[in-house]
């Protein structure tokens, strides 16, 4: 075999790369283990290709990362939620287990334009599991922060002229004195309607 050849094919870039099919994936592995120098190479590749990526790696935008999270599940099951102790929300998780504590008081087709079900009240947050069928009209507050966490279904909101599109999972809260409303895009959202209060 001409080591120089079988490093310079490319085939342990895409082995790194998970292009690889199962039986090309253990010649690699074969190979490496009876020719020192190609796990030499696999090895700088591999350290190469992880610089890379953490050169060129970005922290994705809190309503973006929670709907990646979300998306696969993360943390559900590791998350216990108790509706004792409900948490104040700051950033996008896996809705699952607030749906499967709140399944009892979400409706399957809403009737009314807007369901309400306060959840927790206290002095420092209010938080309110919502079933909408309609769109929020604009506007602001002064006297607490205003959170939404969609549980079910996706909408806009423009907060101070940003554009957020939010689905399962998102977070986002509403600074104070800043102009903000809510759009469906989706027949009904299912949300927890949050407001933090100064």
């Amino acid at each position: 075999m001409d080591i120089d050849q079988y490093i310079g094919s490319g085939i342990l870039e895409a082995y790194c790369l998970g292009l690889l099919t199962g039986e090309e994936q253990a010649d690699v592995l074969k190979i490496t283990a009876l020719y020192p120098e190609v796990k030499a190479e696999l090895d700088a590749v591999e350290l190469s290709f992880e610089q890379l990526a953490n050169l060129t790696a970005v922290e994705p935008a809190n309503h973006l990362k929670g709907r990646l999270l979300a998306s696969i599940d993360f943390g559900a099951d590791d998350f216990s939620l108790s509706a004792d102790d409900l948490p104040v929300l700051s950033a996008s998780q896996s809705p699952q287990p607030w749906l499967d504590l709140f399944a009892h008081l979400i409706p399957e087709e809403p009737v009314d334009a807007f369901n309400v079900n306060v959840i927790r009240d206290d002095a420092i947050v209010q938080q309110m599991l919502i079933t909408a069928n309609t769109d929020a009209a604009e506007e602001e507050h002064s006297e607490f922060y205003e959170g939404l966490f969609i549980l079910k279904g996706s909408c806009v909101c423009v907060i101070g002229g940003e554009v957020y599109a939010l689905g399962p999972g998102d977070f986002v809260e509403m600074p104070l004195n800043t102009k903000h409303n809510v759009t469906l895009t989706t027949p009904f959202v299912t949300a927890v309607l949050q407001y933090r209060f100064v």
